[in-house]
């Protein structure tokens, strides 16, 4: 398998290199050449199989020769068995059509641990045959930091660097991150937006002169192999619910495209997905680019669901790539125009061809806090902010009734006791794994959100190429 990037003139790289480079040489991200694909049968032959063997199958064509079945399979047993339920990712119903699919059974209790318990012990296996020391960079919303710092605290040949907005975060988020003090663990509080941490992030890879100096990579969703291991849970999920012999839908709560993004990899190799529906808060450019073909980035908005104040999601280029006839030269002209412009617009073969598979609504509190009540008091099930603005958007998709439709639950809700207490009046309790989180020494610098800073910052603590 080989890997492209969206923005033509990057080389291409196999499994292992992606994952060690994260983002593309020239800015954009890299998509495999061509989309895998499974038959019916395949796809049938999931039903039964643990999480670990779902995944081994759907993962095997993307890493290619970088890794054997058997090591493949040994990594993700290795990367699964911290989660606290034995199904990793398990189904819950909530009605005759609706269910939540948990992914926050994780060790920092969000679903970024399915992907990023596996890219850390990706680095580590890679970096074990390489005299190569990679400086990880990274920008978190919420849920990124604390997951990728968990994945690769105390590995060796790798540090790490993880920005977050200062002030923007939960409590718990943050003090996940801020309270891992372990000395290849650097957290770093800007003094702005997801947005300005992402900008900065992108801007350090595609700064010659430091990029040069370091061995840099990513852990957000711009890296291919985290986004890869995304897509598995799609596929465990439908067979459970009768696929591929029925169709299911997704609503899927996001800011950076990438979860949602897996659910659209996942229906490129075969899996029959109904709907993917985009569920945004009012931060909603990506519900403005998919119902009007208007991606433009306005002021993000704090709100209660802060993993998805967001205005620039680095994600959706892998689509506009993929629905744009993969011309990289085209891809790498729209996203300067948009980098100065702040505007794009979508072409009618981008529009139409998203129109296929996605549709998407805007959240706003009030309907957020009434999907956290109804399923609480309808259901018994005490949901995060982010997840009910999933279960929001399913729950007014208009989807037949004879088609499931599974919100993605994101995150614990405990990692948002204030918003969670103000809208069901239960204040939902850390579970006991996470341990005495709140009695923790914490740990992170406050920086402004300038690229002089922060590389003056990261070049006086990273260790530099070989």
């Amino acid at each position: 398998m080989r890997y492209i990037s969206t923005r033509g003139s990057a080389p291409a790289l196999g499994f292992e290199d992606v994952t060690l480079t994260g983002l593309a040489s020239d800015g954009g991200l890299y998509v495999p050449e061509a989309w895998p694909s499974m038959s019916r049968d395949d796809i049938a032959a999931l039903a039964g199989l643990s999480y670990v063997e779902t995944a081994v199958r759907v993962m095997a064509p993307f890493v290619g020769d970088a890794l054997t079945e058997d090591e493949l399979r040994e990594l993700c047993t290795q990367a699964y068995g911290r989660f606290s339920v034995d199904s990793v990712t398990p189904l819950v119903q909530l009605d005759h059509q609706q269910w939540l699919l948990e992914l926050f059974h994780g060790p920092t209790l969000a679903f970024k641990d399915v992907a990023l318990q596996l890219l850390g012990l990706l680095f580590e296996k890679f970096l074990s045959k390489r005299d190569t020391h990679v400086t990880i960079v990274g920008a978190t919303s919420g849920d990124t930091g604390s997951a990728a710092i968990d994945a690769v605290a105390g590995r060796a040949k790798v540090d790490i660097f993880m920005l977050h907005p200062e002030g923007r975060v939960s409590d718990v988020q943050r003090r996940q991150m801020t309270t891992v003090l372990a000395p290849n663990v650097h957290n770093i509080a800007i003094k702005g937006s997801f947005d300005d941490a992402q900008a900065l992030v992108k801007a350090m890879f595609a700064d010659p002169d430091f990029s040069g100096r370091f061995a840099l990579s990513a852990v957000n969703s711009i890296n291919w192999a985290r986004l890869m291991a995304q897509v598995v849970y799609y596929f465990y999920a439908a067979v459970r619910l009768g696929g591929p012999d029925r169709k299911i839908a997704f609503s899927v709560p996001t800011g950076n495209f990438g979860d949602v993004f897996a659910g659209y990899v996942a229906a490129r190799m075969g899996l029959p997905i109904e709907r993917l529906i985009v569920a945004t808060n009012v931060n909603d450019i990506l519900h403005r680019a998919l119902s009007t073909g208007d991606y433009s980035a306005g002021t993000v908005v704090p709100t209660a669901t802060p993993s998805m104040d967001i205005q620039v999601s680095s994600n959706f280029e892998r689509l506009l790539f993929d629905l744009g006839g993969r011309d990289g030269a085209a891809m790498a002209e729209a996203m300067r125009q948009f980098d100065a412009n702040r505007t794009l617009q979508l072409s009618n073969a981008q529009r139409e061809g998203a129109a296929g598979l996605f549709s998407s609504a805007r959240i706003d509190a009030d309907s957020m806090s009434l999907a956290m009540r109804w399923a609480h008091e309808r259901a018994n099930q005490v949901i995060d902010p982010h997840s009910a603005v999933g279960l929001a958007a399913a729950r007014a998709a208009g989807i037949a009734a004879d088609v499931p439709v599974v919100t993605l639950a994101t995150a614990h809700p405990a990692k948002f006791q204030d918003a969670v207490e103000r809208a069901t009046g239960v204040r939902p309790s850390l579970p006991t794994r996470v341990g005495a989180l709140y009695e923790r020494e914490e740990r992170y610098d406050v920086l402004p959100a300038t690229m002089e800073a922060l590389t003056e910052y990261i070049g006086a603590r990273a260790t530099p190429r070989a």
